[in-house]
């Protein structure tokens, strides 16, 4: 399934991989919640660093309950998300797929060329595991953190 779009409904694929702080973060262990994944290509850019100053202050509402987890995807290290995210406030865990296997078994990998680097997509997984919200977004443009809260609450 290596860099095919997932679709509403499938199984979310497994997951481990390390934050910020070096945490493993397994997906199996969230099941129950919510889970919203923030691909993202890279810490520091310009429109990355826009979205996560505007999703930290809009957190509560994006969540909706203490049921739902948010987590920003790219594939920087463990070390550059401790500093982007100590820079910028951000709230919420940053993953380090470095691998770049998960974002290939989301479909979120950009590739090689030009980028090498995460493509910029919201996925939510339900409760149950499975994908209940799809959406690759264009590099450059920004996600909405309004939007993003409608999104999770409709899940």
């Amino acid at each position: 399934m290596e860099n095919q779009a997932l679709k509403v409904g499938d199984a979310a694929p497994e997951f481990e991989l390390m934050d910020q702080d070096k945490n493993k973060i397994k997906l199996s262990g969230l099941r129950g919640k919510k889970v919203v994944l923030l691909f993202y290509p890279m810490d520091f850019s310009p429109v990355c660093t826009t979205e996560h100053c505007a999703f930290g202050p809009d957190l509560v509402k994006i969540q909706g309950g203490a049921d739902t987890v948010v987590f920003g995807v790219s594939c920087d290290s463990p070390f550059s998300h401790a500093v982007f995210r100590r820079e910028y406030a951000i709230p919420y865990s940053l993953l380090a797929d470095p691998t770049r296997k998960m974002a290939k078994a989301y479909g979120m990998w950009a590739g090689e060329e030009p980028y090498n680097c995460t493509k910029r997509g919201t996925v939510v997984i339900g409760k149950d595991g499975k994908i209940a919200y799809y959406q690759e977004v264009a590099m450059r443009e920004a996600r909405k953190s309004e939007d993003l809260a409608k999104v999770v609450a409709s899940v």
